[in-house]
């Protein structure tokens, strides 16, 4: 999708709006670098973010990060942000289980919300959190991160545009090694209260998204999933992403490690995710392969600036050519001027941010939404109780005219 950004660009007319970030962990710093980029890369945006507060309850750590990035005002209790009249928007960066309470208790207090996924640990959470910024009237855009890139957006309109003829199965897979060390310490990430599904809303939640934006609506599927370290030491301090723990005390974990599914989609085609966060020897291995009656698209996160495409009308040992994405592909570029220039994951929390302030200032949505993250909710809620029943589970239908993708 190519940006339709103003032909205009300046500083003439654009207006300051201020953003507060809760939690201030690794993505925490993420959203907050973003903020600080986003009028380098879009000097069109009629926003100027300006970096009012940052929350965090670990001591020291709020501080650091108003020295570090110029933020005018620290807190320990987040909800010190909701009544700060000074912040309009607010990342929900905080662990998984908080976000239902901060996400409902910013859009009841008029603040627009980015929040990263998977915004609460059920469905329900994720319904609250929308339910509240409807009835605010403030724009939610959530941290489904993968479909900003721009050989993802490639590839979605080369499938709806008919490229690869009719879709007619698709592999999505994310593998990760962030807890395949047997000592990563036993933080809330592993609990069933806090840390909800596992693997499911760190990894599949992601798969589910770009399921969706690519080939339509999910209407049910099968799981099977497994806990393959079972027991962890517990931290002995403060902990922040993936710590390690040897001598800590041991304790069970509770969620899932690896899930296992088979999709089918409204369209008639069928998939498969597979999500793992014990993967060794994989580091980040994102991606898909999505194949057609005339042809086929593969995209690795790895190598994110590619896209593989099949097409033609040979069939049987049709090639498969390397495309190399350039400044007429999505928001490639805002970052770069010529093709095979790299762009990062740091640059897609960018156009994140980008799209976030975008529709704050035009009232439109654009990118990913809090209906989106309901509705990855949904088919996440349907793997865990697929899990349990060895069954197929139906996902809700949407109502005609109901917002999507």
């Amino acid at each position: 999708m190519e940006s339709d950004r103003s032909a205009t660009s300046g500083t003439a007319g654009r207006r300051p709006i201020g953003v507060a970030v809760i939690g201030f962990g690794w993505m925490g710093r993420v959203h907050t670098q973003a903020y600080t980029r986003v009028l380098h890369h879009f000097p069109d945006l009629q926003l100027r973010p300006e970096l009012v507060a940052v929350a965090e309850e670990v001591p020291g750590r709020a501080e650091e990060a108003a020295d570090r990035y110029g933020f005018a005002g620290t807190a320990r209790d987040w909800r010190d942000i909701a009544t700060d009249p000074r912040v309009q928007a607010v990342s929900v960066t905080a662990p998984n289980f908080l976000h239902r309470e901060i996400g409902v208790a910013m859009a009841e207090a008029g603040k627009h919300l980015w929040i990263e996924k998977p915004v609460g640990l059920t469905s329900a959470d994720a319904r609250a959190v929308a339910k509240a910024a409807a009835g605010a009237g403030v724009r939610g855009a959530v941290g489904f991160t993968y479909r900003h890139v721009p050989a993802v957006e490639t590839a979605r309109e080369l499938i709806a545009s008919g490229g690869i003829g009719t879709v007619t199965h698709a592999r999505i897979r994310l593998f990760s090694d962030y807890a395949a060390h047997p000592d990563a310490a036993l933080t809330w990430r592993y609990e069933r209260r806090r840390g909800g599904s596992g693997v499911l809303g760190d990894l599949a939640s992601h798969g589910v998204d770009l399921a969706r934006l690519l080939l339509g609506e999910i209407t049910s599927l099968v799981a099977d999933t497994a806990v393959f370290v079972p027991e962890r030491a517990r931290p002995t301090g403060s902990t922040a992403g993936h710590a390690r723990s040897a001598g800590g005390e041991p304790g069970p974990v509770e969620n899932e490690d690896h899930v296992s599914c088979l999709l089918r989609f409204a369209s008639g085609a069928r998939g498969v995710l597979e999500a793992c966060r014990v993967s060794v020897g994989e580091q980040n291995a994102y991606g898909f392969e999505i194949h057609g009656t005339r042809g086929a698209v593969f995209w690795d996160f790895r190598r994110m600036n590619e896209l593989g495409v099949s097409r033609g009308t040979a069939y049987q040992e049709q090639p498969v050519s390397t495309l190399h994405l350039g400044p007429e592909h999505g928001e490639y570029g805002a970052f770069q001027p010529g093709a095979a220039n790299g762009m990062g994951y740091d640059d897609l929390k960018v156009v994140e941010a980008y799209r976030f302030l975008r529709s704050v200032a035009d009232g439109t949505t654009h990118g990913a939404t809090l209906d989106d993250a309901v509705r990855s909710a949904e088919a996440l809620d349907a793997m865990a109780r697929s899990a349990e029943t060895r069954e197929w589970v139906p996902l809700p239908v949407r109502p005609p005219g109901a917002g999507g993708p």
